[in-house]
């Protein structure tokens, strides 16, 4: 009995060209850890409040504990640092049902 978690992002690049880098580096880190893309930088809509979101990319794991494991592998530290070099992030995990 397993509870899925959602890696939700929300992302303003700084620098295209090197985030371009980031987006080739991130994918396998993330299957290695069993994450999945959901959303990944398509359009993003206001439906209520005044959230103007930038850049969204959500990811799917099996739980908690392994988002939490991929964001701090070694697996993941390059493109983790692209990202913050050339980006900047808000992120959570949320727990599904």
């Amino acid at each position: 009995n397993f509870m899925s978690a959602y890696v939700v992002v929300e992302i303003v690049v700084k620098n295209p060209k090197g985030y371009e880098e980031y987006k080739k580096l991130a994918p396998p880190p993330i299957a290695a850890f069993g994450g999945q893309y959901i959303a990944r930088g398509g359009k993003a809509e206001n439906l209520e409040g005044d959230w103007k979101p930038n850049r969204i990319v959500i990811l799917e794991f099996e739980s908690v504990d392994k988002a939490k494991n991929w964001l701090d592998s070694e697996e993941y530290r390059e493109a983790k640092a692209l990202r913050h070099k050339h980006a900047t992030s808000k992120m959570i995990v949320v727990e599904g049902v």
